[in-house]
């Protein structure tokens, strides 16, 4: 399962952007995750600037690895 923590999400849109099947949404307030579209990439989670995306199911990737799209 994936979460957003709130407290330390600044709404910047990066995991937005870096999404490559768009399942991640920004409404004003909060951000969304389609978990049934969502293939578990990391993506989003190395491109949260501020680390606020957690998954219990990610176990790869460094904050400072190099993401491909």
């Amino acid at each position: 399962m994936m979460r957003v923590n709130t407290s330390i999400c600044n709404y910047c849109g990066a995991c937005v952007g870096i999404c490559p099947v768009n399942c991640i949404f920004l409404d004003e307030t909060i951000i969304k995750i389609d978990e049934e579209r969502c293939i578990k990439c990391g993506f989003c989670i190395r491109g949260c600037p501020v680390g606020a995306i957690v998954a219990d199911w990610w176990t790869g990737g460094g904050e400072n690895e190099e993401i491909r799209v």
